[in-house]
């Protein structure tokens, strides 16, 4: 079975392109291969670390990389998801046939407050960000005449 290929992109890759792509990896299964890039990657955000470790996944080990280094290399992608504005607005034009979605979410990195207080939109982001990966794999599952619950 060919995989299919998907690219989140973000513009630090730090928090939401990290959150989607590991979210991807946890309802997709074996049908799709999924990266995350930034066009100017920085740390892992803390707040993303601890809003997903809540639901049980890590990604404190993780390592933001350069979209225009992934562009440069020739990688391929069926589709590629903005899931910030600034991403949307700068980011290269891949070769090949590819479908672009954007899904714009908050910038944890722009939340204002306490840590809890931060973290608690974060998490509000993590769910938004949970909730349309899992509808985006049933609709590309029906698409590709894919199981629904593969």
């Amino acid at each position: 079975m060919t995989r299919i290929r998907v690219l989140f992109i973000c513009e630090h890759n730090s928090a939401r392109s990290q959150m989607a792509e590991a979210f991807l990896r946890k309802y997709g299964g074996d049908q799709f291969e999924v990266e995350g890039a930034g066009l100017e990657p920085a740390e892992i955000n803390p707040l993303a670390i601890a809003a997903m470790k809540e639901v049980g996944i890590d990604i404190g080990d993780k390592k933001s990389q350069s979209v225009f280094v992934l562009f440069k290399r020739g990688n391929l992608y069926e589709h590629v998801i903005t899931v910030c504005d600034d991403a949307a607005e700068k980011c290269p034009l891949f070769p090949g046939y590819v479908k672009r979605h954007h899904w714009p979410f908050d910038d944890p990195a722009r939340f204002l407050g306490t840590w809890e207080e931060r973290l608690a939109q974060t998490r509000r982001v993590r769910d938004q960000i949970e909730s349309r990966v899992k509808e985006w794999i049933t609709e590309i599952r029906l698409l590709e005449g894919l199981h629904p619950e593969s």
